[in-house]
C-alpha cells in the first residue's frame, strides 16, 4: 500500500523488468535486455577478439585475407509484407551486416526451418524471392539446409543465414572507434519497416501506404568508401531502431552523443502512424537504412557520396559526437528541450526481422 492506501501494484512500471530466470520477448528487440542477455550467457562462453568487438560482423584475417563473416535468423511475421517478404529480408540482413563492415559480399548459406503444413506455394514463392534477392546482389548461396519440425511449432518458416565477405585493404570500421567531433550520418527516413510489419499484421489501414525499406545497402556503402575512407564505423539500425545502434556504437567507444530531432528524416505517413500507436520512430525497425560515424573534416563528401546512390538521395547529418556524457545519446528536441535517448527496453514490435 502507498501513503494514500492504494494497491502498489496500480503503480506499476509498464517497462519490462529484466527477467532472472527465463527468457522473455524482449530478450530478442535489440535493445537492452538483448545485452544483457548478451553479456551475461554469451560472451562469457564464447570467447575471442572478433567477438568482443560486439561488431554486426566478425573480420578475420586467412592467409593475408581480410574475411567478414556474419549469421542471422529471421522470424518475421507475417511472412510477406509490403516491400518484401522473409525470403528477400534474409538476404538484405546478411548483406547489411557484412556491409557495415565495409566488406563486399560473396556467399550466403541458406537454412530452412519449415513447420508440418506449410503450403508449398508458399514454400516456393519464399525461395524465389530468395534466390532472385541474392542474385540481384550479386552474391551467390553455396550452402544450406532444410529441417521440418511438428505443426504448432515452427510458425510456418524460420530461415537462418551466414554470409562471408570480402573486406579492401585499409578498410578498417568498428564500433569502438567514434571520436569527438564526428559527425553522425543516417542514410534516409525511418520507421518504414517496422510500421509495415505492424500494418500487416493488425489489419491497419494509414491514408498513405507504407511499405518496408528492404534494400541491401552494400553498393551504397562502396560508394561512401569510394568517396573517402575516413568512416569509423557503420550499422543498420534494425531490431531497436537508431537509438539502439547509437547507444551500442556509444557505449563501445565511450563516447557521448548529440542528435537533432529536426534533422532525422521521417515520413510523414510513419510518423502519423507512430503517434497514432504511441510509437516512437527511434526505437522501430529498419532493413534499408545505416548510420555512419565519420570524421567531421570529411562528412560532407561522404554525405554527397550517399546522395548520389538511389538509397542515399535523403542521407542527412543528424547529429555529432561528444567527449561530454559518454555512453550517453541525447537529443535536442523540435521544441528546443533535451531528452535522453536511451535504448529500447522491452520489445515495441516482436517477431519484426
Amino acid at each position: 500500500m502507498n501513503d494514500d492506501g492504494h494497491p502498489l501494484e496500480q503503480f506499476a512500471c509498464p517497462v519490462t523488468l529484466p527477467a532472472q530466470d527465463k527468457v522473455l520477448l524482449g530478450h530478442g528487440s535489440g535493445g537492452r535486455l538483448s545485452t544483457e542477455l548478451l553479456q551475461r550467457v554469451f560472451m562469457p562462453a564464447f570467447q575471442s577478439l572478433a567477438l568482443d568487438s560486439l561488431n554486426d560482423q566478425a573480420l578475420v584475417d586467412v592467409d593475408g585475407v581480410r574475411l567478414a563473416f556474419t549469421t542471422d535468423s529471421f522470424v518475421v511475421n507475417p511472412l510477406f509484407f509490403p516491400g518484401g517478404d522473409i525470403g528477400s529480408l534474409a538476404v538484405y540482413g546478411t548483406i547489411n551486416d557484412l556491409a557495415m563492415g565495409g566488406a563486399e559480399p560473396l556467399f550466403l548459406s541458406a537454412a530452412f526451418i519449415l513447420e508440418e503444413g506449410l503450403l508449398l506455394a508458399t514454400l516456393e514463392q519464399v525461395v524465389a524471392s530468395f534466390s532472385r534477392a541474392a542474385q540481384e546482389a550479386g552474391v551467390a548461396v553455396i550452402t544450406g539446409d532444410t529441417k521440418v519440425v511438428e505443426k504448432g511449432k515452427g510458425d510456418g518458416l524460420f530461415i537462418n543465414t551466414s554470409g562471408i565477405g570480402r573486406v579492401p585493404p585499409g578498410i578498417n570500421l568498428s564500433a569502438d572507434q567514434a571520436r569527438p567531433g564526428d559527425c553522425i550520418l543516417l542514410s534516409g527516413s525511418i520507421g518504414e519497416h517496422g510500421i509495415a510489419i505492424l500494418s500487416q499484421r493488425q489489419g491497419l489501414e494509414f491514408e498513405s501506404p507504407i511499405r518496408s525499406d528492404c534494400a541491401p545497402l552494400h553498393r551504397l556503402v562502396a560508394a561512401m568508401l569510394a568517396a573517402s575512407p575516413a568512416i569509423r564505423c557503420m550499422r543498420d539500425p534494425t531490431r531497436g531502431g537508431v537509438s539502439s545502434a547509437l547507444n551500442e556504437i556509444a557505449a563501445q567507444s565511450r563516447v557521448g552523443m548529440e542528435l537533432e530531432e529536426s534533422a532525422i528524416p521521417i515520413q510523414e505517413a510513419v510518423r502519423g502512424a507512430c503517434e497514432l500507436l504511441g510509437l516512437d520512430p527511434l526505437y522501430v525497425a529498419n532493413e534499408g537504412k545505416l548510420v555512419a560515424i565519420v570524421d567531421a573534416a570529411q562528412a560532407e563528401r561522404i554525405l554527397a557520396a550517399m546522395r548520389a546512390h538511389p538509397l542515399g538521395q535523403q542521407a542527412r547529418i543528424i547529429g555529432r559526437v561528444t567527449e561530454s556524457n559518454p555512453g550517453l545519446v541525447m537529443m535536442r528536441t523540435s521544441l528546443g528541450t533535451t531528452r535522453i535517448v536511451d535504448m529500447l527496453s522491452g520489445d515495441q514490435l516482436p517477431r519484426i526481422c
